[in-house]
């Protein structure tokens, strides 16, 4: 009675001469030709699979084997440089990437086998905890601004705005109201500041052409003050009030 031999499964052609060149203990560079291809035949004969295309692989391979090993046994066949050629070569070459992508496959096995390995917890956080948000400290955004010294800079501004109307012709000419887009006026401070960083109060309120212009530029300067946008300070009593700037 014949002893059933089972064999080992190799993914291709390339795997098996992997596995002969470790078992074998032999340099992948200087590959024994004559020993590997027997030990390769010997496999491919007791190889049983119903599938012709993984056996043409290996039958292929085994082509290339004895095609090299005759090669090994003729003279020597020189490259354009002068340089002896081995036969090896070629092979030696698709044995190294073989190896390479094995081996990489190999470790993002391992990684996707340590990934699995990882648990999350969802946040849980208290609903207080989680709608909580910083108060913001107006004192010290204001510093040691006051409204009355901004106020007094808004009528100066409005006093110069006046000077400039011309006492004689301002009375001819039909009253219209003017509209103040206060949302394009909105993104005009706002591109101002960040634009600028820091800048002069008061040369912001010059660049005003309408005294309904110079109050809504000063309620937009409020907000953004009370927002948190900008900084307003001034370094004594009678300086120019200076504005930083926080507009991303």
């Amino acid at each position: 009675m014949a002893i059933p031999v089972k064999l080992e499964v190799f993914e291709g052609p390339l795997d098996l001469l992997l596995h002969l060149i470790d078992k074998n203990k032999v340099d992948i560079y200087d590959i024994p030709i004559v020993e590997i291809t027997a030990q390769y035949l010997e496999y491919i004969q007791q190889l049983e699979t119903d599938d012709m295309n993984v056996m043409s692989e290996f039958l292929v391979m085994a082509a290339t084997l004895i095609d090299i090993k005759c090669r090994m046994l003729l003279p020597k066949e020189a490259d354009e440089e002068g340089e002896e050629e081995d036969p090896r070569a070629e092979l030696v070459q698709k044995l190294l990437e073989y190896k390479m992508y094995k081996y990489m496959s190999l470790e993002l096995r391992d990684r996707q086998m340590d990934a699995a390995r990882n648990l999350y917890r969802a946040q849980r956080l208290p609903e207080e905890v989680a709608a909580y948000r910083q108060p913001v400290n107006y004192e010290e955004l204001v510093g040691d601004m006051t409204l009355s010294r901004l106020h007094e800079i808004f009528q100066s501004m409005v006093k110069k705005q006046a000077d400039k109307i011309d006492p004689i012709r301002s009375q001819y000419g039909n009253i219209e109201k003017e509209e103040i887009d206060m949302e394009a006026k909105t993104l005009y401070v706002e591109a101002y500041a960040r634009e600028h960083k820091c800048f002069s109060f008061r040369r912001l309120l010059e660049k005003q052409s309408s005294k309904m212009e110079l109050i809504v530029t000063f309620l937009i300067i409020l907000e953004l003050m009370r927002t948190g946008k900008i900084v307003i300070r001034q370094e004594n009593i009678f300086d120019d009030i200076m504005i930083t700037s926080n507009v991303a």
